[in-house]
C-alpha cells in the first residue's frame, strides 16, 4: 500500500492539556518543549499538530526554516512509533540521550547534534543564592540595582497582567526583533502565556520598581526534579534587573526541585555568553534524527 505523503493530523488545542499532562508526566521529559504550555504557546510558531502513531500521540511541527518534523512520541510503544514516522521521510527533533541510547543505538540513523538547541540546566540552588566567587559579578549587579532603587518582588497574579504586557511592549520596541522571527514568535508567545498563565498552570515572579513592572519571569514544572523557565523579561535600561529576577525565579519558585532549566540559546552569542555565565551543571543534549532503516 501506497504510503500518504503525510499522516493524518489536526491542531493542538487547549482541550488536549489534561491528556498532554498525563503523558509528559509518564515519559518524565528532560527537553523543555515537552510540556503542554510550551506546545500550545508555540503552536502558531511551529505549527504544531497532534497525530497518532502505534497508540502513541505524536507532535508534529515545522522548524523556523519551515522544515518538517516530528518530536519524540508520547506513549507506548515509541519504537514502532518511530518507524511509522520515519516511514513519511520526517526527521525527529529532540531527541535526547535518553532516547537515542535506548531507540536509536544499532539502526541505520543520520544524528546531529543541535548545539543551538541544546537546554542550559542549572542547580535551582545555585541560582537562587549565587554562592561563592563564580557568581561575584551577577551579585555585583544585583547590588547595583537594589542600592540605587525601592522595589518589591510578588509572585505573579492577574493584578500584575496589564504592568507586564507594558513591559513586554517596552522590551519589543528595545529590541532587534524584526530582524528575528524566533524573537517576534516568542513576543507573541509571551503575550498569550500572560492572560493565560493560570489556564496553563504557569507560575512566575514579578518585579516592581514605582509601582511599574520592571521586570517578570513565567515557568513551571518539567519533570519530578526540574522546573522550566519558559518567559523572562526586563526593562532594557535597567541594570542588574535581568540578574535579580533570574535569582528571584530561581529562589521563591519551584523549591522542591533541585533543577532549573532555562531553554536553549538558538545561536544567539550574546544570550549564549549570558547562559554559560551562571554556570550550567549540564547541557541538555538535542538531536535531529533521519531514520533510514529503523
Amino acid at each position: 500500500m501506497e504510503i500518504p505523503p503525510y499522516p493524518a493530523s489536526r491542531p493542538l488545542a487547549m482541550a488536549d492539556k489534561p491528556l498532554l499532562d498525563s503523558l509528559c508526566a509518564d515519559l518524565q521529559p528532560r527537553i523543555s518543549e515537552l510540556t503542554f504550555a510550551g506546545l500550545y504557546l508555540f503552536r502558531k510558531a511551529h505549527d504544531y499538530r497532534l497525530a497518532m502513531a502505534a497508540d502513541s500521540l505524536v507532535v508534529l511541527g515545522k522548524g523556523y526554516d519551515r522544515s518538517n518534523y516530528f518530536l519524540p512520541p508520547l506513549g507506548e510503544d515509541v519504537a514502532e512509533a518511530l518507524k511509522i514516522m520515519f516511514s513519511y521521510g520526517l526527521a525527529l527533533y529532540g531527541a535526547d540521550d535518553r532516547l537515542a541510547d535506548r531507540y536509536l543505538a544499532g539502526n541505520t540513523v543520520q544524528i546531529t547534534d543541535l548545539r543551538d538547541s541544546c537546554d542550559y540546566l542549572y542547580l535551582r540552588e545555585d541560582l537562587a543564592t549565587l554562592p561563592g566567587s563564580r557568581f561575584h559579578k551577577k551579585k555585583n549587579r544585583i547590588n547595583y540595582f537594589t542600592s540605587r532603587h525601592d522595589y518589591t518582588v510578588s509572585l505573579f497574579s492577574k493584578e500584575h497582567l496589564n504592568g507586564c504586557l507594558n513591559l513586554l511592549d517596552v522590551w519589543i520596541k528595545s529590541s532587534r526583533i524584526e530582524t528575528s522571527s524566533s524573537l517576534l514568535m516568542e513576543a507573541e508567545a509571551t503575550r498569550e502565556a500572560l492572560p493565560s498563565a493560570e489556564e496553563l498552570g504557569l507560575d512566575g515572579v514579578v518585579v516592581i520598581v514605582k509601582d511599574s513592572v520592571a521586570a517578570f519571569a513565567l515557568g513551571e514544572r518539567l519533570n519530578r526534579d526540574t522546573a522550566v523557565c519558559h518567559f523572562e523579561k526586563t526593562n532594557p535600561f535597567t541594570e542588574g534587573l535581568s540578574q535579580l529576577v533570574n535569582r528571584e525565579f530561581a529562589r521563591l519558585l519551584f523549591q522542591e526541585c533541585r533543577y532549573l532549566n532555562r531553554e536553549q540559546d538558538l545561536g544567539d552569542i550574546g544570550l549564549r555568553s549570558a547562559k554559560l555565565s551562571y554556570h550550567p551543571v549540564e547541557m541538555v543534549k538535542k538531536y535531529l534524527v533521519n531514520g533510514h532503516d529503523l
